[in-house]
């Protein structure tokens, strides 16, 4: 089957965040099932342009915002031709919707041409009080979302949010999935100061300023622990840099800005404990990233994976707030085989709930169903 993934960006500093993770983790399972994909993307930041990303085929497309390094008024002209001339070669076009000019304009142009298309909107596309939203909407959102084959959705609330953008829709439940990496300890184990690694953007909802906060608190009773932070500045980058420099840490906190893609996993390696304190935080990526690789997670009590952290012994669910998060992170610290024990749990719950085979088997059948009722 020729399938083709469509995603609003790919850069090398990472910026795209969890759309993108999920659509290169579910190109490489379709390749390796046998299936011939390519994803393609609007860009920007490569010099040269790559025809591969994280072992996938791309074919990437310069993209433009009226705000250089931001994604309000994202477009790529040059990717929506694209994107409605190979369509209709395509078996399958599967588009990780945003209310952008990049994904919008393309399913639409796919349905336009009376391809079949699948749409996956990782709570992106959702009733919203920008004066932006409603001409988009108005011309091209409900439009796609109505001629969709599919809408696949992560959770009952994106599921209930896209029917008040657009009714009636072919909806279907999809989990965001994962490979199995190689196995690695926790460097700890081999005798090194444990390390505990924020990976995440610097905006407001993943509260960088909470770990932070948790960092002063832990970093007088585990003087050999290092706090590392990762992750492009959207928007929080000033009040983040005055609060390690008020730290007095020194280089036991810091924060090393963007990584590119293909170095985000030696991050995680390198550290014994991963937190995310972000709140309303539906299924994050970085957070089945860590798991995969053994690592003990911390995450506070909105985030749509805390029942499967907690109900597996996975780390630690904690109420949101530094002061939650600094507890859940000292017990962790202050005891070596309840980490080990973790991140064994950790990988358990990939390889048993979370991995890619039965999304690769979902995405099969809806392609085929999706096809046949398109022809």
């Amino acid at each position: 089957m020729r399938v083709l993934q469509v995603v609003s960006l790919v850069s090398p500093q990472g910026e795209y965040g969890g759309p993108t993770r999920v659509a290169l983790a579910q190109c490489r399972a379709l390749r390796d099932a046998g299936h011939d994909v390519v994803l393609v993307a609007g860009s920007w930041g490569y010099d040269p342009v790559p025809r591969e990303v994280d072992g996938v085929r791309v074919r990437l497309f310069h993209a433009v915002a009226p705000m250089p390094g931001s994604f309000h008024g994202l477009a790529s002209p040059g990717l929506v031709s694209f994107v409605a001339r190979a369509g209709a070669t395509a078996d399958a076009v599967h588009v990780h919707l945003a209310r952008d000019l990049v994904t919008l304009p393309a399913a639409l142009a796919t349905h336009l041409r009376r391809r079949p298309y699948v749409l996956q909107t990782h709570g992106m596309v959702i009733p919203s009080r920008n004066p932006l939203a409603g001409p988009l909407d108005l011309t091209m959102t409900r439009r796609v979302l109505r001629g969709a084959g599919r809408v696949f959705y992560l959770t009952d609330a994106e599921r209930e949010s896209l029917q008040e953008v657009a009714t009636p829709l072919r909806l279907e439940h999809l989990r965001n999935g994962i490979d199995l990496p190689p196995r690695t300890p926790l460097p700890s184990l081999t005798g090194a100061a444990p390390r505990v690694l924020f990976l995440a953007r610097v905006q407001a909802r993943k509260r960088p300023l909470d770990f932070v906060e948790m960092a002063v608190r832990l970093a007088p009773r585990h003087p050999g622990v290092r706090f590392r932070m990762v992750g492009p500045d959207e928007g929080l980058g000033e009040e983040v840099r005055a609060a390690i420099a008020r730290s007095g840490l020194g280089d036991r906190l810091v924060w090393d800005g963007p990584l590119p893609p293909d170095q985000t996993a030696a991050a995680m390696r390198a550290a014994d404990i991963y937190v995310l304190p972000s709140v309303d935080e539906p299924y994050p990526m970085s957070v089945l990233e860590a798991m995969s690789l053994g690592r003990p997670v911390v995450v506070t009590n909105s985030c749509g994976l805390a029942p499967i952290i907690a109900r597996r012994s996975v780390g630690a669910v904690a109420p949101e707030g530094p002061a939650g998060v600094a507890h859940a992170v000292d017990r962790l610290l202050s005891d070596p085989v309840l980490r080990e024990q973790a991140g064994a749990h950790a990988r358990d719950a990939i390889r048993v709930e979370l991995g890619m085979e039965a999304v690769v088997a979902q995405l099969e059948h809806t392609y085929r169903d999706v096809t046949t009722r398109t022809s």
